[in-house]
Protein backbone atom coordinates (compact mmCIF):
# COMPACT_ATOMS: atom_id res chain seq x y z
CA UNK A 1 0.00 0.00 0.00
CA UNK A 2 1.61 3.54 -0.99
CA UNK A 3 2.79 5.73 2.07
CA UNK A 4 -0.08 8.27 1.32
CA UNK A 5 -3.13 5.64 1.69
CA UNK A 6 -2.05 4.60 4.52
CA UNK A 7 -1.66 7.44 6.18
CA UNK A 8 -5.55 8.47 4.97
CA UNK A 9 -6.62 4.87 6.23
CA UNK A 10 -5.18 5.41 9.56
CA UNK A 11 -6.17 8.80 10.17
CA UNK A 12 -9.86 7.43 9.28
CA UNK A 13 -9.85 4.59 11.93
CA UNK A 14 -8.37 7.14 14.82
CA UNK A 15 -11.22 9.32 14.35
CA UNK A 16 -13.36 6.32 14.71
CA UNK A 17 -12.51 6.92 18.18
CA UNK A 18 -14.76 9.69 18.29
CA UNK A 19 -17.35 7.39 18.75
CA UNK A 20 -16.27 6.89 21.98
CA UNK A 21 -16.44 10.39 23.89
CA UNK A 22 -19.72 10.69 25.06
CA UNK A 23 -21.21 14.37 26.03
CA UNK A 24 -23.20 15.68 29.31
CA UNK A 25 -26.35 15.81 26.60
CA UNK A 26 -28.56 12.70 25.79
CA UNK A 27 -29.87 11.74 22.89
CA UNK A 28 -33.54 12.74 22.26
CA UNK A 29 -36.15 10.96 24.32
CA UNK A 30 -34.53 10.79 27.33
CA UNK A 31 -31.38 8.26 26.17
CA UNK A 32 -28.61 7.37 27.04
CA UNK A 33 -25.78 10.37 26.59
CA UNK A 34 -24.81 11.28 23.13
CA UNK A 35 -21.15 10.30 21.91
CA UNK A 36 -19.41 13.08 19.59
CA UNK A 37 -19.70 11.34 16.41
CA UNK A 38 -23.44 11.56 16.85
CA UNK A 39 -23.37 15.23 17.42
CA UNK A 40 -21.02 15.85 14.89
CA UNK A 41 -23.18 13.69 12.10
CA UNK A 42 -26.67 15.72 13.93
CA UNK A 43 -24.97 19.04 13.40
CA UNK A 44 -23.43 18.70 10.00
CA UNK A 45 -27.31 17.16 8.75
CA UNK A 46 -29.00 20.01 10.60
CA UNK A 47 -26.41 22.75 8.50
CA UNK A 48 -28.00 21.14 5.77
CA UNK A 49 -31.49 21.03 6.31
CA UNK A 50 -31.41 25.01 8.00
CA UNK A 51 -29.29 26.58 5.56
CA UNK A 52 -31.66 28.83 4.04
CA UNK A 53 -31.54 30.42 7.39
CA UNK A 54 -27.92 31.27 7.72
CA UNK A 55 -27.24 35.52 8.20
CA UNK A 56 -25.10 34.87 4.99
CA UNK A 57 -25.00 32.99 2.32
CA UNK A 58 -22.31 29.98 2.48
CA UNK A 59 -20.54 26.70 0.78
CA UNK A 60 -22.61 24.08 2.40
CA UNK A 61 -19.81 21.31 1.99
CA UNK A 62 -17.25 23.80 3.58
CA UNK A 63 -19.72 23.74 7.04
CA UNK A 64 -20.24 20.49 7.04
CA UNK A 65 -17.06 19.28 7.42
CA UNK A 66 -16.54 22.13 9.97
CA UNK A 67 -19.07 20.38 11.74
CA UNK A 68 -17.50 16.98 11.42
CA UNK A 69 -14.24 17.72 12.22
CA UNK A 70 -14.60 20.20 14.87
CA UNK A 71 -14.85 17.81 18.02
CA UNK A 72 -12.13 15.20 16.63
CA UNK A 73 -9.62 16.83 19.24
CA UNK A 74 -11.68 15.44 21.87
CA UNK A 75 -10.46 11.86 21.02
CA UNK A 76 -6.99 13.44 23.46
CA UNK A 77 -8.70 16.45 24.81
CA UNK A 78 -11.69 15.11 26.19
CA UNK A 79 -15.12 16.88 26.16
CA UNK A 80 -15.30 20.29 27.70
CA UNK A 81 -18.43 20.85 28.94
CA UNK A 82 -20.10 23.89 28.03
CA UNK A 83 -20.89 25.23 31.55
CA UNK A 84 -17.53 23.95 33.14
CA UNK A 85 -15.87 26.87 33.84
CA UNK A 86 -12.98 24.95 35.04
CA UNK A 87 -12.38 23.17 32.09
CA UNK A 88 -12.87 25.79 29.87
CA UNK A 89 -9.73 27.10 31.45
CA UNK A 90 -7.60 24.61 29.66
CA UNK A 91 -9.41 23.28 26.68
CA UNK A 92 -7.96 25.39 24.13
CA UNK A 93 -4.32 23.94 25.35
CA UNK A 94 -5.51 20.42 25.59
CA UNK A 95 -7.32 20.94 21.75
CA UNK A 96 -4.39 21.93 20.21
CA UNK A 97 -2.09 19.77 21.51
CA UNK A 98 -4.51 17.12 20.18
CA UNK A 99 -5.19 19.07 16.52
CA UNK A 100 -1.45 18.39 16.19
CA UNK A 101 -1.46 14.81 17.11
CA UNK A 102 -4.37 13.73 15.37
CA UNK A 103 -4.22 15.64 12.29
CA UNK A 104 -0.63 14.85 11.66
CA UNK A 105 -1.71 10.99 10.67
CA UNK A 106 -2.85 12.76 7.21
CA UNK A 107 -1.04 13.38 4.61
CA UNK A 108 1.29 17.00 4.53
CA UNK A 109 -1.24 19.08 2.38
CA UNK A 110 -4.77 17.01 3.70
CA UNK A 111 -3.20 17.98 7.26
CA UNK A 112 -3.16 21.19 6.64
CA UNK A 113 -6.05 21.88 4.66
CA UNK A 114 -7.74 20.23 8.11
CA UNK A 115 -6.15 22.26 10.41
CA UNK A 116 -7.24 25.44 8.49
CA UNK A 117 -10.18 24.40 8.84
CA UNK A 118 -10.66 24.04 12.22
CA UNK A 119 -9.07 27.19 12.80
CA UNK A 120 -11.74 28.71 10.21
CA UNK A 121 -14.25 27.33 12.85
CA UNK A 122 -13.02 28.56 15.94
CA UNK A 123 -12.62 32.33 15.16
CA UNK A 124 -16.16 32.96 14.47
CA UNK A 125 -14.88 35.03 11.47
CA UNK A 126 -16.47 33.81 8.13
CA UNK A 127 -20.14 33.11 7.26
CA UNK A 128 -19.02 29.48 7.56
CA UNK A 129 -17.36 29.59 10.79
CA UNK A 130 -20.52 31.50 12.16
CA UNK A 131 -23.32 29.48 10.54
CA UNK A 132 -21.32 26.33 11.71
CA UNK A 133 -20.83 27.47 15.43
CA UNK A 134 -25.12 28.28 15.01
CA UNK A 135 -25.55 24.52 14.46
CA UNK A 136 -23.25 23.38 17.26
CA UNK A 137 -25.24 25.77 19.74
CA UNK A 138 -28.43 24.70 18.30
CA UNK A 139 -28.39 20.95 18.23
CA UNK A 140 -27.83 20.10 22.04
CA UNK A 141 -30.52 23.03 22.38
CA UNK A 142 -32.64 20.78 20.51
CA UNK A 143 -31.84 17.76 22.63
CA UNK A 144 -31.82 19.28 26.16
CA UNK A 145 -36.02 21.02 24.79
CA UNK A 146 -36.59 16.85 23.69
CA UNK A 147 -35.16 15.85 27.12
CA UNK A 148 -37.77 18.22 28.80
CA UNK A 149 -34.67 20.56 30.07
CA UNK A 150 -33.32 17.70 32.69
CA UNK A 151 -29.55 18.41 31.19
CA UNK A 152 -29.74 21.82 32.39
CA UNK A 153 -31.75 21.17 35.33
CA UNK A 154 -29.24 18.40 36.91
CA UNK A 155 -26.26 20.67 36.14
CA UNK A 156 -27.62 23.89 37.62
CA UNK A 157 -27.04 26.20 34.93
CA UNK A 158 -28.23 29.75 34.94
CA UNK A 159 -29.59 32.02 32.65
CA UNK A 160 -26.21 33.74 31.97
CA UNK A 161 -24.39 30.86 31.46
CA UNK A 162 -27.25 29.77 28.64
CA UNK A 163 -28.04 33.13 27.03
CA UNK A 164 -24.12 33.66 27.34
CA UNK A 165 -23.30 30.48 25.21
CA UNK A 166 -26.49 31.11 22.63
CA UNK A 167 -25.79 34.99 22.03
CA UNK A 168 -23.01 33.38 19.80
CA UNK A 169 -25.77 31.37 17.66
CA UNK A 170 -26.84 35.19 16.23
CA UNK A 171 -23.70 35.27 14.64
CA UNK A 172 -24.95 32.92 11.92
CA UNK A 173 -28.36 32.85 12.12
CA UNK A 174 -30.22 35.84 13.22
CA UNK A 175 -33.93 33.69 12.86
CA UNK A 176 -32.62 30.55 14.24
CA UNK A 177 -31.80 32.42 17.44
CA UNK A 178 -35.08 34.73 17.36
CA UNK A 179 -37.50 31.45 16.35
CA UNK A 180 -35.87 28.75 18.57
CA UNK A 181 -33.09 29.12 20.37
CA UNK A 182 -34.48 32.19 22.53
CA UNK A 183 -38.09 30.88 22.75
CA UNK A 184 -36.93 27.91 24.32
CA UNK A 185 -34.61 29.11 26.71
CA UNK A 186 -37.42 31.69 27.85
CA UNK A 187 -39.58 28.25 27.98
CA UNK A 188 -37.09 26.56 29.87
CA UNK A 189 -36.70 29.53 32.46
CA UNK A 190 -40.33 29.42 32.92
CA UNK A 191 -40.39 25.95 34.13
CA UNK A 192 -37.66 26.00 36.14
CA UNK A 193 -35.20 24.25 34.50
CA UNK A 194 -32.88 26.78 33.61
CA UNK A 195 -31.47 29.02 37.09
Amino acid sequence: MDERLKKQLDFALEVDKEKNIFRQTHLSGHGRNENDAEHAWHMALMAYLLKEYSNEPVDIAKVMLMCMIHDVVEIDAGDTYAYDAEGLKTQKEREDKAKERIFSLLPDDQKAELIALFDEFETYETPESKYAHAMDNLQPLLLNNSNGGSDWKEHGVTIDQVYGRQSKTRLGSEKLYQEVTDKLIQEHIRKGNIK
